[in-house]
């Protein structure tokens, strides 16, 4: 009786664990330098067919912000779900480990949740920021600029950065992002073969400088086809503060040291940025692909989204270091096969509110410490406004978006010193701060309040 009474629990617990359901597992895409031009959000310059399948099997956020627009803050800021302060998470080096050390960030809470978990390539910007992986790899390459060309690994064999491009007829896996796309696949091949759920974090470096792509991608797009934007030259009401000097473009060798880029090398960054934008897009097409024919897709939670925006040439700037909208605004999309397919938000996201938001989605609970909020409201209901406030940083600039207005302030000894406000409804391009405007006086000071209250809140 008592042999027998073993054998039906055990076979019990057996029955049981056969009846639970298998852990959501999580593919993480992290695209560097990745403005939201493309046609997934009504822009047509960018050809990105996969992304915009990616879109049509989820939920695309129409406005989702970074919280700091610089590559290695924002990668710490993200994976802690702790915003940055002027303490913390500044510049390109932030570490975790150096201002966040004791918090537990996104791979260690998947790890303690019996996950298996894979970074590929760039997703913190210091290497060995995060113990918790169980594989951090990184493809071999001679230099972190992935120059192919002859002529390109001359200027750098000479110690100079060479140009800010590169257009050669190579295969796909000649460039790191092909080579990224091609671990992850035999990555999520292991993950079939052992059953274990899966955090894999899949960082592709282009469209970062320099805009390396293989020749067909650059094949694309016409080049007499490639405009400036509208809003080229810096707004003579914003102040400058605002303005930088895009030194990380001006270290190309056909970039001039000083003043404006001639149009001609500007149309040609321009197609390079697009061109490897569609590069990436068919790594990520190839992974994707190996993730569905895998069998893996229906159970496995895909989010795409940018470190950060990106300037060209939009107000006369380059890069991203800045409080400007183009380098604080940054693709989304999240999809699962609970969540409605080929839909659009319009409520805000930041990029603080991805690790509650894949808590719940993959039913955890939550750390104590995250300092964002779960967008699975958004995400269940999106044609329904759930969140119209975001907060980002850059440098001493501080910007507060409330709906369609984006305040900005730097503060010198508790004082605002500079402000910028733009109104989206009426002047989505920001070319005219309203900060000195009468009419906007009592809106600038609800604003400042609701930025130093939200600030504190933070701090």
């Amino acid at each position: 009786m008592k042999q027998f009474f073993i054998f039906f629990l055990l076979f019990s617990l057996a029955v049981s664990a056969q009846n639970q359901p298998q852990p959501k597992n999580v593919l993480f895409i992290m695209v560097d330098d990745l403005r939201p031009e493309l046609s997934l959000y009504g822009q047509n310059q960018i050809i990105s067919p996969n992304i915009d399948a990616l879109g049509a099997s989820g939920v695309t956020f129409n406005r989702a912000y970074c919280n700091v627009p610089v590559c290695g803050a924002s990668r710490a800021s993200l994976l802690t779900g702790v915003r940055p302060t002027p303490n913390r998470f500044l510049t390109y080096h932030s570490r975790i480990k150096k201002d966040m050390p004791d918090v537990i960030n996104m791979a260690q809470y998947f790890k303690d949740r019996g996950y298996s978990t894979v970074s590929n390539n760039k997703i913190t910007h210091i290497k060995n920021d995060i113990d918790a992986w169980d594989d951090e790899w990184y493809p071999k390459s001679k230099n972190w600029r992935n120059y192919l060309s002859e002529e390109n690994l001359i200027l750098q064999a000479s110690n100079k950065a060479g140009y800010a491009y590169e257009n050669i007829d190579v295969p796909d896996a000649a460039y790191i992002d092909g080579q990224t796309a091609l671990k992850s696949v035999e990555d999520l091949k292991q993950f079939k073969a052992s059953g274990q759920p899966f955090f894999l974090a899949v960082g592709f470096v282009k469209p970062h400088l320099p805009f390396n792509a293989p020749k067909k991608y650059w094949d694309l797009y016409d080049p007499n086809s490639i405009t400036l934007p509208e809003n080229a030259t810096f707004p003579k009401s914003a102040p400058q503060r605002a303005n930088h000097k895009w030194g990380e473009l001006r270290a190309y060798i056909d970039i001039p040291k000083k003043g404006p880029v001639p149009d001609p090398i500007a149309k040609k960054l321009i197609h390079g940025y697009y061109a490897s934008v569609s590069y990436v897009d068919a790594q990520i097409g190839v992974l994707i692909k190996g993730l569905t024919e895998l069998g893996l897709r229906e159970n496995t939670i895909i989010v795409l989204v940018g470190d950060h925006g990106w300037s060209l040439s939009d107000h006369g700037l380059w890069a991203k270091h800045s409080n400007f909208e183009v380098a604080l605004q940054v693709p989304l999309i999240i999809s699962d096969s609970s969540l409605p397919k080929a839909a659009h938000t319009n409520s805000i996201a930041e990029l603080v509110d991805i690790y509650p938001t894949l808590c719940e989605l993959t039913a955890g609970e939550s750390p104590t410490h995250l300092q964002g909020s779960s967008l699975v409201s958004a995400l269940e209901a999106p044609g329904t406004i759930f969140k119209d406030v975001a907060l980002a940083r850059w440098q001493k600039g501080e910007t507060l978006i409330v709906d369609q207005l984006f305040y900005t302030e730097w503060q010198q000894k508790g004082k605002a010193v500079s402000k910028m406000l733009y109104n989206h409804e009426t002047d989505p391009n920001e070319t005219n701060n309203l900060a000195n405007d009468p009419a906007y006086l009592s809106t600038v000071k609800a604003l400042s309040k609701q930025l130093e209250q939200f600030k504190t809140t933070f701090n």
